[in-house]
């Protein structure tokens, strides 16, 4: 991969890379589009990560079809697609990692203490492989999103990094690969995610402007579905992650739940 890369660089060309788990959707595609536009040659990898898993977490079962991924990867116009082994990025011995000091003190850091810490090594180690110029994140991991951007400055690695916008199925539901657990039964309350987005988004546009009024719908319309637990709904900084108490400007709002053991995460940008 590394030599792909460095033959490419050589002959002038811009690489634009997109890091997936697989199990690849519409919203990856959307990142793959963005990617293709982005550079001259588009790399795509597939790994579930293990050093972003806590131990009780789905690493197991996390959703996989490696041919079907790269039938869509040959579709959407991708040059190279890298399927490491979970011993090739951490072979006997390894023993080094990426961590934040604050952003990952916040929303899902906090239920998933581990979750930054792998996100950031084993991103860090992709870009040393795939060595591209820009690489696209998706905004529904909007903290996730946030911390590669901080680590990037932090560490100079002069890759251009882009945000891609939340992409929902029909009935709103932000896609995730995740969602392939969902039952039937459970639809209506994971749309109960998208909902209160919308009802935050109504209020402020009604002039609401304080962080425990929203936060007060927001439970009130998650109360209707009893099989869902919160982890947070939380009003932030976009930039910072830290919490705010009203918005006055860009506010992240960002939703996190557990619903029967599947973990669902949205979030929106409100603007007064």
């Amino acid at each position: 991969m590394q030599a792909w890369s460095d033959k490419r660089r050589a002959e002038g060309k811009k690489i634009a890379f997109v890091p997936t788990m697989g199990y690849l959707h519409a919203g990856h595609l959307s990142l793959l589009e963005i990617g293709r536009k982005e550079g001259d040659s588009l790399i795509l990898s597939i790994f579930v990560n293990p050093t972003q898993f806590g131990p009780t977490e789905d690493l197991d079962s996390y959703p996989r079809d490696l041919d079907a991924d790269l039938a869509k990867a040959k579709e959407a116009g991708v040059d190279a697609v890298f399927v490491p082994q979970d011993s090739t990025l951490y072979q006997d011995n390894y023993q080094t990692f990426v961590k934040l000091e604050k952003l990952p003190n916040h929303l899902c850091g906090l239920s998933r203490p581990v979750f930054f810490r792998g996100v950031a090594t084993v991103v860090t180690q992709l870009f040393n492989i795939t060595r591209p110029h820009v690489a696209v994140f998706g905004q529904k991991d909007f903290q996730q999103l946030a911390v590669i951007r901080q680590m990037v400055a932090d560490l100079k690695f002069g890759i251009k990094i882009i945000g891609a916008p939340i992409v929902r199925e029909a009935d709103g539901l932000a896609m995730s690969s995740r969602n392939a657990y969902l039952k039937p039964e459970q639809r209506a309350a994971a749309l109960a995610l998208s909902k209160t987005l919308a009802a935050a988004k109504t209020l402020v546009a009604q002039g609401e402007r304080q962080t425990n009024v929203i936060q007060q719908k927001a439970r009130e319309i998650f109360a209707q579905y009893p099989e869902i637990e919160i982890d947070y709904i939380e009003l932030c900084d976009p930039v910072t992650i830290d919490s705010v108490e009203t918005v006055k400007g860009e506010t992240l709002m960002a939703l996190a739940v557990n619903l029967q053991g599947i973990r669902l995460i949205d979030n929106t940008v409100l603007i007064p």
